[in-house]
Order: C-alpha cells, then structure tokens, then sequence
C-alpha cells in the first residue's frame, strides 16, 4: 500500500508540476498588474483629492456664510423663548429723549440767532437805565453825604465853639491869678 500511494504521489506530482509552474508564472504576472493597478489607482486618487479640495472648501465657505448664520439665528430665537430670565429693556426711550433734547437745543439756537439783535437793543436799553440808575443814585449819595457832612460839621463847630469857651474862660481865670 505505501509503493502504491508512493506512486500516486509521483503521478500527481509529475501532474501538479507543469501546473504548479504556470500558477507560479500566473502569480507573477498577478504581482505584476496588482503594482501596476495599485499606481494608477494612486494616481486617480490623487486627481480625485485635486478636485474634491476646492470642491469641498467651497462647501465649506457656503456653510460657514450662509447656512450657519441661519442655524444660528435659529438656535439663538430658541434660547431666547426658553430664558426663564425677562428680556433687556429696550434703550429707546434714552435715545429719544436725547434726540428730543438736542431738538429743542437747536430750536432755542435758531431762534436765539434770529431775535440776536432785540436782544442786544433790550441789553443796550438796560444798561442805559442801569447807568442812569447808578448816577441818580451817586447824586443822592452824594447829597445825604454832604447833608450828614453839614450836620457834622455844624455838630463839631458848636462843640468846638463851647470847648474853645471854656478855655478862654479858664485862660481868663488862670491869668487873674497869675501877678
């Protein structure tokens, strides 16, 4: 049974041979068209990569520019409806109160510019009374000055005139005393 088995083997083996010597020229050749598909497959993949970057940079400036501000906007409205805490309030009412301000402002400066010269005559009348004030009041000052300077004149002479008495009165006594 071992020579006949032994035999099998070299009937198959004298078979397999040719065989075995084309599968192995076959593997080459596969080997050889593997490398080959491999670098073309590289290079469509590398054209490929060229014309999906800018494709997908496009993509992405799209987005960025107009899809997100959308999202955005709508995730913001969201939150805004489900704060708990009351809204901001609003600054209206400052701004227009300045704005109403700064209108009257201008509405008084043209009107101050237009009425500039009534009120420089009325300024001009005012002085001119003022300076009349100012003198009668001088002269009436000057009056109760020269009335109270003529009382205390008239005061002192009569004191003078009794002290400049007594001393010649007392001079006459003292020079009759005197041998």
């Amino acid at each position: 049974m071992k020579a006949q088995v032994s035999r099998a083997a070299d009937l198959a083996s004298e078979r397999v041979s040719p065989v075995a010597v084309q599968a192995r020229e076959a593997a080459g050749h596969a080997r050889e068209a593997a490398t080959h598909a491999r670098g073309a497959a590289n290079d469509r993949i590398y054209v490929a990569r060229e014309w999906a970057a800018p494709k997908l940079d496009a993509a992405a400036h799209s987005v960025e520019e107009q899809i997100a501000p959308r999202v955005s906007a709508l995730l913001l409205q969201a939150a805004n409806k489900v704060d708990p805490t009351p809204p901001v309030k609003s600054r209206k009412w400052p701004v227009l109160l300045l704005l109403t301000g700064v209108a009257i402002g201008a509405v008084g400066f043209a009107l101050y510019r237009r009425s500039a010269d009534k009120w420089t005559d009325a300024m001009k009348e005012n002085a001119s009374d003022a300076s009349q004030w100012a003198s009668e009041k001088a002269r009436s000052t000057s009056e109760k000055v020269s009335d109270v300077t003529g009382e205390t004149t008239s005061k002192v002479g009569a004191k003078a005139d009794r002290l400049g008495n007594k001393a010649e009165h007392k001079a006459d006594q003292a020079s009759k005393k005197l041998p």
